[in-house]
């Protein structure tokens, strides 16, 4: 059963956009026109992870820093822990990309912790001060942190929601660790600019386990032919992780020193989200009409994001549904 529902954004037609990708591209991280000599000079934390990859596939000048080694071509330094980035030292760079973090919502909210076991503080929190501590007095013209929309006070929001909308950090673990390291984001602008960056439901194809709706519906749905959710009746607002790369590089070269929501700007219903879904995969999904948490209707206000970077979603909620269940399918060898 699919409890976590975020939402997604819908650009380009409504529902015949199902079939505007008739085949899966070669290369699934780098599909939209760019400039790949973006980059040179940036060093970028997460390169294994879920959106790392994106923006390093597309950005080859970009350096991969950590304990994984990223997926792709690009230049990777190992460091054995972030407590210690001595092997940064003889490296040139000037700009950061700050993506560590951990993603199961679920097993950084719940209500206790064991006295050994990580929490959302030790994934989110003490990382980016042991990063931004060791660097800040390096010549840092830009910095980029990310921070998450569940931050909003979903009682007090109205749409579009804007980085001044009401927030509300005591709601989890998680939220709290994001909400830190927003502090240590003002904190750290008396060495560095630093863009800390409100992600929208994030999605796309991927390898890895992931806890968001379009992906694990994918799973589900070709692993048993069928899936249930809790409830089709919230909005949310999706972004496609090639386009929320282009727009991540975009501001290393802005002069923004603030915090931007990245998201579509659009707003979709769960219900479009699963009828796509079904219509790709041949697949029933029910909705069981639970009551689920977070707010119902949730869009982007991207005024802030678009006075800094001309920039706009390329991909479409359609486009990128296919493409993330083509890739799931594929991946399994079907």
């Amino acid at each position: 059963m699919l409890r976590f529902l975020p939402g997604a954004p819908a650009r380009g037609p409504s529902h015949n956009g199902v079939n505007q990708v008739n085949h899966m591209p070669d290369n699934i991280l780098s599909t939209l026109e760019h400039d790949p000599s973006k980059g040179k000079g940036t060093i970028l934390f997460g390169g294994s992870g879920f959106l790392g990859p994106y923006i390093l596939e597309n950005y080859p000048e970009i350096i991969s820093v950590g304990r994984n080694p990223c997926p792709n071509k690009n230049r990777h330094i190992h460091v054995d822990s972030l407590d210690d980035l001595s092997a940064l030292d003889d490296v040139e760079f000037d700009r950061v990309i700050y993506i560590i973090g951990h993603t199961d919502h679920y097993l950084m909210e719940k209500e206790d912790v064991g006295r050994d076991e990580p929490s959302a503080f030790d994934y989110h929190t003490v990382p980016m001060f042991r990063v931004m501590e060791q660097i800040k007095h390096r010549d840092i013209k830009k910095f980029i942190h990310f921070s998450s929309v569940l931050i909003y006070d979903e009682n007090r929001i109205t749409l579009p929601v804007s980085e001044r909308s009401p927030i509300d950090p005591y709601k989890n673990r998680y939220v709290m660790s994001k909400y830190l390291g927003e502090e240590l984001c003002k904190f750290y602008r008396n060495w560095m600019p630093v863009i800390n960056c409100r992600m929208c439901n994030l999605y796309g194809p991927t390898p890895l386990e992931r806890y968001d709706l379009i992906h694990r519906l994918a799973g589900k749905l070709l692993d048993d032919g069928k899936a249930e959710i809790w409830s089709d009746k919230p909005s949310r607002d999706f972004i496609y992780a090639e386009d929320a790369a282009h727009a991540i590089v975009d501001l290393l070269y802005s002069d923004c020193n603030d915090t931007v929501i990245l998201g579509s700007g659009e707003m979709t219903t769960v219900r479009h989200v699963i009828d796509v879904m079904s219509e790709v995969s041949g697949c029933p999904i029910t909705s069981l009409d639970k009551p689920v948490s977070g707010p119902m209707a949730f869009r982007a206000d991207l005024t802030t994001l678009q006075k800094a970077i001309d920039w706009e979603p390329r991909i479409s909620i359609e486009e990128g549904i296919l493409r993330s269940f083509e890739f799931e399918k594929r991946r399994r060898g079907l």
